[in-house]
C-alpha cells in the first residue's frame, strides 16, 4: 500500500465482491453490512468532498443491498468502452 491511499476503499470493495459471492443470506446480509461499514470508513477519511460523496453514496447502495435482496442480485452494468480508431503507421509523420 501506498502513502496517500484510503485503505478502507480495497476493504470496501473487497467486502463487495464477498457478499456477490456468499453462499447463504446471513452471510450475504453480514458482508453487505460491513461493505457499508467501510464505504462509511473511507468517506470519514476522504478529503477530497467529491470522492467522499461518491463513498457515502456507496454505503448507503450496500446497505440497501443488505436489506432488498433483489438489488443485490442485480449485475452492475459495464461502463461502455470506447474503442479508439486503428492508426496506419504508414501515416505518422
Amino acid at each position: 500500500m501506498s502513502f496517500g491511499k484510503n485503505p478502507h476503499v480495497a476493504k470496501a470493495t473487497a467486502a463487495e465482491q464477498k457478499a456477490r459471492a456468499a453462499g447463504d443470506e446471513s452471510a450475504r446480509v453480514t458482508a453487505w453490512r460491513e461493505a457499508a461499514r467501510q464505504w462509511e470508513r473511507a468517506a470519514e477519511r476522504e478529503p477530497v468532498a467529491k470522492r467522499a460523496a461518491e463513498y457515502t453514496t456507496n454505503a448507503a447502495a450496500a446497505r440497501e443491498a443488505a436489506d432488498n435482496p433483489e438489488v443485490a442480485a442485480e449485475p452492475e452494468a459495464p461502463a461502455p468502452v470506447a474503442v479508439p480508431p486503428k492508426i496506419d503507421p504508414t501515416e505518422l509523420n
